[in-house]
Parts: C-alpha cells; sequence; structure tokens
C-alpha cells in the first residue's frame, strides 16, 4: 500500500522518530546568536505538512522521557551501546515541546515507558472504539501495531503500511513482528537475536512454524549453523521478545477524550519564531495566518469556510422547480457548475444530471438520465438542455469550476458552448503551489475546508461491480452531486483571495492559465488524423526488428531467456556472464534497470541490445499498437487530453495518448511522428521555437558572449564548441558541436561532471576541464547558478519572468541527494517554466487571431515548444507568414 489511505480519524505521532530523523536530514542550521535550530525547523515543517494533509483528522504528539524506562530494568544493557545525545540536538527539545504546545496540539510524554508503548496505548484505545488510526513513524518495530483500524506511515518517505503491505515488507504478518524482531535482534537497541539470522531467516522460520514458542519448540530440528546459533540464544530469546513487544496497556494520566487541539497561540508562535529566526513562518503569521503554516486551511484573506451541511440541497423534479433554478441563475453575477456523466472520456460522456451552486452551502442537483428501478421521474433531458443553453452560453454569467474543461466538453456533446469560464479551483490550487499537493477536489476539500467529500467510490463501489453514474438513487446522487457544487464555490472563495495576496501568482492564472482553457478545448475538439495503416505496417517491421534483437540477445547470453524477466537477466547478467554489480535494488538484488544497462552497454554488447529491444517494445506497444486504437469512431481523428495541473514547473501534460513523449532522436520515433498527417486539400504547419531555454538563459543570466551568439545568429552549439575547444568557428567538427550541444544543456539543467562525461563519453576529468572552461568563457552564467541557488535557499523558491513559482523545500535538507535535485531544479525551473509560459502565451494569442479571422485553419497539437497546425492548402503561406 503507498501513496494514500482513507482519512483517519486519530494521527499518533512519534515526535522522537520525528527528531532524530530531522536533526540527521537538515543542516546544522542555527540562529545569528549561534541558536541550533536544523530539528526544531525539521520537525515542526513535518508537523505542519502533517496538519495541512489531514486537516480533519485529531494529532496527538507523543514523545520518549527523559531516563531510564522499564525495559532498563528488565535488561540492564538495553540502548547500552547508544552514544550520548548531542548537545546541538538536546537543546532543540524543549522549543520542540513548547511550539507543538503553541501550534495547539496535545503533547504526550510518560515517564518509565518509551513513546512506543504511549502510541500501542493509545491506538488500542481508538480501535475499541471504531476508530481508525494513522501512526507517523520511521520505527519498524511498529509495524506489530498495524491491524484493520491501524495504519503506518514513513513521513520522510511517504510509505503507508496496511497488514498487505507490512506482509510484503518484512515477509510476515504483524501478529508475527514481535517474534521477528526478537529473532533477528536490534543492534541499535542493543537487544540480542540469534546470531546470523537476517529477516529473511526469520521470515521463513515463521512461514514454517507460525510463532517462536514454535520455532524454539521445534530448534533440534533446524540444521547447520544457524540452527546451533538457534540453540545457543535460546535462553535469551523470550526477555528479546519482551524488549520489543509495545505495551499496550500503560496507564496514562489523559485518555483520549482529554487529549484535544486547543487553538493556537499566535503571539508565542510570533515569541518563538523570532527568537529561531523563522522570518518566512512568521510573516505568514503577521499575515493573518493563525497557525504560522503556509499549509493551514484559513491562510491571510481567504474566508474560513463554515461546516458543510447537505440541509439547503434541492433536487429538481418539476418544471417549476426549474424555472425558480433559472431565475436564481440569471440573477447571481456567478455560479458553481458540475456535471455528472457516463463516461470519464470526455469526447464521449453524455450528461447524467447537473449541479448548481450560487450561495455556499445551498445547491441543487438536476437529474436527467437516473435509470434504475424504482428511479422517479425526472423532466427531460433535451427540453432542460434547451432552456439551459441561453445561460450556460451567455459570457457574462462568470461559471466556476473544478476542471471545468471537462465539463465544457460534455456541454459540447449535446452541442452547447460553454461560454463564461471564468474560474477554476484546480488551476487556482496549481499556480498557487504547483507541487505541494494534489489539485483534485477531494485533496483540496480536506486541505482547505476541513471536509472529507464524498468519494465516487463511495456512492457507486468499487472493481467490477461498481454502478454507473445513471444507476445510482437520486437522493444518493444528489448528495454527492450538489456537495461538488458546493464545495467548488466554497473552495473557490477559499483559494481566489490566495492568489490575490500575490499579485504575481494571480496574473499567471488570470493571463495564462484561465485564457489557456478554451483554446486546449477546442484544440483537443479538434483532434489529429493519423495514417493507422502506416502504423500498423511499422508494427509489424517493429516486430521483426524486435524479434531478431531477442535472437542476438540468446546468441550473446549463449542460452534462450525471456527479455522481460528481470530475474533470468539477472542470472544471464551476474551469474553466468559475470558482469560487475554496478547497483542494487532495495531488496539487494543486483539491478538490471535503464540507467544500470546503459553504464554495462557502454563494455559489452548485451545489454545495448536489451536497451533497444526495451525502446522498440516501448514504441510499439505505446504508440504504433494503441494509437490506430484509440481513432475515434465518430471524428475518425485522434483526440489527446492536455493537463494544466500536473507538472511542477508549468509545462502541459497530455494523456490518452501521451503525445509528449514521442521520441524525436531515433528514427523509429521520427517515422511515428510522420504518421500523423492532414486530410486531403489541407497541410501540416509546425511552428517552434528555436532553442528557447537556452535563449531564456542568455536572457536571465545576462551574459554578454551567450547573448551576442544569438544577436549575431549564430549556431549556439557551434559557438559553444569555438569557445571550449578554442577553435575558430568555421573549424567546429560536427563531433565538436555535439559535446557543445550536450555541455550547452547538460549545465542550465546543473548536470555534474560525472553526468557530463557519461553523457558525451569521455574521462570525467576531461569533462570537468570541459565544465571549467564553458564557465570561464560564460561568466555570467555561473553568476547566474550561484544568485539562482542562494535566491532558492533564501526564499525558499524561484520564479519563472512572468511570476510563476515553484516552491523547493528540499534546498534546506540535510540530505544531499535531495539537497542536489533541489538545487538543479532551482536552476532548471525558472528557464523550463518561462519557456512553458511563453508557449502558453502564443497558444493563447494564435487561438485568438485565427478565431477572429474566422479562418479554417486551426491548431491541433502542441508538443513541448512546437505547435501544429491544421491549414487547407491554399491558406498555408498565409497562416505561416502570420506565425
Amino acid at each position: 500500500m503507498s501513496g494514500e489511505m482513507p482519512t483517519p480519524d486519530l494521527i499518533l505521532v512519534d515526535g522522537s522518530s520525528y527528531l532524530f530523523r530531522a536533526f540527521h536530514a537538515l543542516p546544522d542550521l542555527t540562529t545569528s546568536s549561534g541558536q541550533h535550530t536544523g530539528a526544531i525547523r525539521g520537525v515542526i515543517s513535518m508537523v505542519r505538512k502533517l496538519m495541512s494533509d489531514y486537516p480533519t483528522s485529531r494529532i496527538i504528539m507523543v514523545f520518549d522521557a527523559k531516563g531510564k524506562t522499564f525495559r532498563n530494568d528488565l535488561y540492564p544493557e538495553y540502548k547500552a551501546h547508544r552514544p550520548p545525545m548531542p548537545e546541538e540536538l538536546r537543546e532543540q527539545i524543549e522549543p520542540i515541546h513548547a511550539l507543538i504546545r503553541a501550534m495547539g496540539l496535545p503533547l504526550v510524554i510518560i515517564e518509565g515507558v518509551e513513546a512506543d508503548d504511549v502510541i500501542g496505548t493509545l491506538a488500542r484505545q481508538a480501535a475499541e472504539r471504531g476508530l481508525n488510526t494513522l501512526i507517523s513513524t520511521g520505527d519498524k518495530d511498529m509495524a506489530q501495531l498495524v491491524n484493520d483500524h491501524v495504519t503506518l506511515m514513513n513521513t520522510m518517505t511517504g510509505e503507508f503500511l496496511d497488514a498487505a503491505a507490512v506482509e510484503s515488507k518484512f515477509g510476515v504478518r504483524p501478529d508475527q513482528i514481535v517474534d521477528f524482531l526478537a529473532l533477528t535482534g536490534d543492534t541499535a537497541d542493543n537487544i540480542p537475536g540469534v546470531t546470523k539470522c537476517g529477516p529473511k531467516t526469520a521470515a521463513k522460520w515463521l512461514a514454517e512454524y507460525g510463532t517462536l514458542d514454535a520455532i524454539m519448540a521445534h530448534a533440534d530440528q533446524i540444521k547447520g549453523k544457524i540452527g546451533e546459533n538457534l540453540r545457543a540464544a535460546l535462553d535469551q530469546l523470550p526477555l528479546s521478545r519482551e524488549l520489543t513487544r509495545i505495551r499496550l496497556d500503560v496507564d496514562l494520566p489523559l485518555g483520549l477524550d482529554d487529549l484535544k487541539p486547543d487553538p493556537a497561540d499566535a503571539e508565542r508562535l510570533k515569541d518563538w519564531f523570532r527568537q529561531l529566526e523563522f522570518k518566512s513562518w512568521l510573516r505568514e503569521l503577521e499575515n493573518g495566518d493563525a497557525s504560522g503554516s503556509s499549509e493551514s486551511v484559513t491562510d491571510a484573506g481567504a474566508p474560513e469556510a463554515p461546516p458543510l451541511s447537505t440541509e439547503h440541497y434541492q433536487v429538481i423534479l418539476t418544471e417549476e422547480a426549474l424555472g425558480a433554478l433559472l431565475d436564481a441563475l440569471k440573477q447571481a453575477p456567478e455560479w458553481a457548475l458540475d456535471t455528472e456523466t457516463t463516461s470519464l472520456n470526455s469526447m464521449e460522456a453524455r450528461i447524467v444530471g447537473l449541479s448548481f451552486c450560487i450561495e455556499a452551502g445551498h445547491a441543487f442537483y438536476l437529474p436527467l438520465a437516473h435509470d434504475y428501478p424504482g428511479a422517479p421521474d425526472q423532466l427531460d433531458l433535451e427540453p432542460c438542455l434547451a432552456q439551459l443553453r441561453p445561460l450556460l452560453e451567455d459570457p457574462t454569467l462568470r461559471k466556476i469550476g473544478q476542471n471545468l474543461k471537462y465539463d465544457a466538453h460534455v456541454l459540447a456533446n449535446h452541442g452547447i458552448t460553454l461560454r463564461g469560464i471564468a474560474e477554476d479551483t484546480m488551476l487556482e490550487s496549481y499556480v498557487l503551489d504547483a507541487a505541494g499537493s494534489r489539485h483534485d477536489m477531494d485533496s483540496l476539500s480536506l486541505k482547505h475546508l476541513q471536509h472529507k467529500a464524498v468519494s465516487f467510490e463511495d456512492i457507486a463501489g468499487k472493481g467490477k461491480k461498481q454502478l454507473t453514474f445513471n444507476q445510482i438513487d437520486i437522493d444518493t446522487a444528489a448528495r454527492y452531486a450538489a456537495e461538488d457544487a458546493d464545495v467548488t464555490l466554497r473552495l473557490h472563495q477559499t483559494l481566489r483571495p490566495k492568489l490575490a495576496a500575490t499579485p504575481s501568482l494571480e496574473k499567471v492564472y488570470t493571463d495564462i492559465e484561465m485564457p489557456l482553457v478554451p483554446v486546449l478545448l477546442r484544440m483537443e475538439r479538434n483532434g489529429a488524423c493519423v495514417d493507422a495503416q502506416k502504423l500498423l505496417e511499422q508494427s509489424q517491421q517493429l516486430a521483426e526488428r524486435m524479434a531478431e534483437l531477442e535472437k542476438q540477445a540468446h546468441e550473446l547470453a549463449g542460452e534462450p531467456f525471456n527479455l522481460g524477466s528481470t530475474k533470468q537477466l539477472q542470472h544471464i547478467f551476474y551469474d553466468k556472464l559475470g558482469y560487475e554489480v554496478l547497483k542494487k535494488t532495495p531488496k539487494g538484488q543486483p539491478s538490471t534497470a535503464e540507467p544500470v544497462l546503459q553504464e554495462l552497454a557502454e563494455k559489452y554488447e548485451l545489454p545495448a541490445v536489451i536497451l533497444e529491444h526495451r525502446s522498440l517494445s516501448k514504441l510499439k506497444s505505446t504508440y504504433t499498437d494503441k494509437l490506430p486504437q484509440q481513432i475515434n469512431p465518430r471524428t475518425g481523428r485522434i483526440h489527446t487530453s492536455y493537463h494544466q495541473a500536473v507538472t511542477a514547473t508549468g509545462r502541459l501534460s497530455s494523456s490518452d495518448p501521451n503525445l509528449q513523449n514521442i521520441p524525436v532522436r531515433t528514427e523509429e520515433g521520427r517515422r511515428i511522428r510522420q504518421a500523423f498527417v492532414a486530410p486531403e486539400g489541407k497541410v501540416l504547419i509546425s511552428a517552434d521555437y528555436s532553442q528557447i531555454e537556452l535563449r531564456i538563459m542568455a536572457h536571465l543570466s545576462g551574459d554578454e558572449s551567450l547573448i551576442d551568439a544569438f544577436r549575431h545568429g549564430r549556431d549556439i552549439h557551434s559557438a559553444t564548441a569555438a569557445e571550449i575547444f578554442g577553435v575558430p568557428l568555421e573549424a567546429v567538427t560536427s563531433d565538436q558541436r555535439r559535446k557543445a550541444k550536450a555541455i550547452n544543456f547538460g549545465l542550465i539543467y546543473g548536470m555534474s561532471a560525472f553526468g557530463l562525461a557519461r553523457q558525451i563519453n569521455v574521462g570525467r576529468d576531461e569533462a570537468a576541464t570541459y565544465m571549467d572552461t564553458y564557465f570561464a568563457r560564460y561568466p555570467g552564467v555561473k553568476a547566474y547558478m550561484e544568485r539562482i541557488r542562494q535566491q532558492a535557499m533564501e526564499q525558499g523558491y524561484v520564479e519563472t519572468l512572468f511570476g510563476r513559482r515553484l516552491y523547493l523545500p528540499d534546498m534546506q535538507s540535510r540530505n544531499r541527494m535531495r539537497q542536489q535535485a533541489a538545487e538543479r531544479a532551482a536552476i532548471n525551473a525558472p528557464m523550463q517554466g518561462t519557456a512553458a509560459d511563453i508557449i502558453k502565451r502564443a497558444m493563447i494569442a494564435v487561438d485568438d487571431w485565427l478565431q477572429s479571422a474566422g479562418t479554417p485553419a486551426m491548431m491541433i497539437l502542441q508538443v513541448h515548444d512546437e505547435l501544429i497546425l491544421e491549414v487547407p492548402e491554399a491558406e498555408a503561406p498565409a497562416v505561416a507568414q502570420h506565425l
């Protein structure tokens, strides 16, 4: 289980686990007076994130007490080998406790037991009440607490563990974890186990015998040295089990009913944030955020949402009620709209019902096509839509939605052109923080309204037995659909003021993202023609080439094997052919992942053959086989879906099919693109920005040499090659230009000398020399990189030229790999994001011209920095000239 779980009633936080993980994960930050703050910032950041992700769950923080516990009485050597707590960590504990209390969260510390035991006891009490509990910890011992009511979450990795996931991870059930830990022992806690008994052996024994007692009873039957070790450990195993067992019966001075949150103490938080020099958090508080959390539900300027109630949700079943609704919609300057449909495929979906919300808490559901035994009479669909059409097509009536592009598609399927697309809560959230959270309505409702919205699965079920919306009874459907419209309006009322508080973000939303919605809608409905026969021929050719490669691989391996089998590849590579193990999987197996194959392919032929086979297989399954099946039978064209709220940098993505990922560097990939054709009498025009990201780098860095090269129309890669290799521009070879191109793009994406060496197939020292020469010739680029890193470190985000932001919390990470990734993103995002903004602005401008000119030319595709138009042949010169 990973990624998500149902919203828990209770979250128990292992504060001591947070403490040590934050201390080791973050840099040793200090204030100007020398006070250590790294662990404080890390712990409070994790708690704030938890409060943001689970706004409706009760959170209780539990920390270890000072001094010995009952385990030391059982075994004086318990944790005896642990070094004393570093003084720089010890001094941060009290501020952490004080901050947590000021945030209003209950904090529990019980003498004589560990945080684990307190958490175990509270989890048991919660389970007895039927409450679902999430335990947030990095401690594997807690897996023994998992049951139908208790799930673990590792905050650092985002991993969730229910009973099935515990068994998958450890090889034993949660109820066997205590015995498992007794057998393996724990060097960190100095708990003796069976010598040389690792997790696999312990899991194997427990699978065979069931319990530690049964293993001990059958110890004589276990052969070899490990059996001897087991028999030697028999006397101490019961003690090890007691040491690893988490108590569920701690005598707590406070029960669950007493451990409730209090309002945040804003003034106390301000005092602490000033003392600790947490400037951004202090700024948030001073701007009115009482919790001190940028992720909190009631940020500055956003009205606090009242609790949701279905009391004022109305079902429209009569002409009289419909008339009253139409009058209300005509008089309201704006309203939220949502469609309920037969399909998620926007080109095929038909309306089952519509919901509207004019005022928070007052919503309407208009059922039109529910069809189940006993369904009440509903108003006829087409006459109702005819009455709604003038309102839906009125551009002066502002419509608010969550992913309104989908609803506009659905209405278009019924001949209605939705106008007045004014606000979209998905895009409001995305512009505020693209990478900070998910942007679907259920997630946003939890985060910003403290409300768990009814999910589709709640009313329709799951899997093969899941009902379609028209099969759901109208009362149930109405609560779900009306709530969607209600939540959408409330989200807009919450998120829009946040955008207004940051003018640069508001401008990205109003000038780029919202105007792009109708543009993408038109492009998706336009679709593109593909030559299905050409694709089928390519599939056959790919299959033939793959068969040749498979035969070649078998010959190189000296035996037949399944090229797609990881296990068989491991055997061939490492057991039979003796390749060096470059990397291992999380389970300790030698890796056959693509980066490993690429490195091995530099020395051996077989990995290169496998890589080519994988590449062709992916092309075949993803494109040449699948694209013909995705031709819409009604239009005879392929209709991709463009997504605005997915990538962190602002780039569009696409799906069904994904047209952004067709490779252009290989002959096979280019041939797939050639299957996109124009109908008879028309041609395709491609308009592409030339080296847009390098041009943006020249602008951002102000580097004179880069700017001069572009200003004089030089080939930038040849110009760079001339600078780096010290040769005249006209003497640059194709190989030098190729290397310079890799350097140009690699360095603006923060590539290391090691990465560059692999990219251009030279030694690391040679690559480092190229990098030094590059930065010497283009000093402005290096200065920009240093400047943007420092800026990202200080303010926590970077911006595009148009004000789009990417927040980078990992700039403060003590994990070097995560920090380096954040640094690369800091350098890359302003360029990629600015390029994305430029192409989006171009799409809006081109669409405006096409609409105003009344030309039958139309935009059909956007792929990275390229726009593709389908144009009548006679008009092609004029359109190309305009572009």
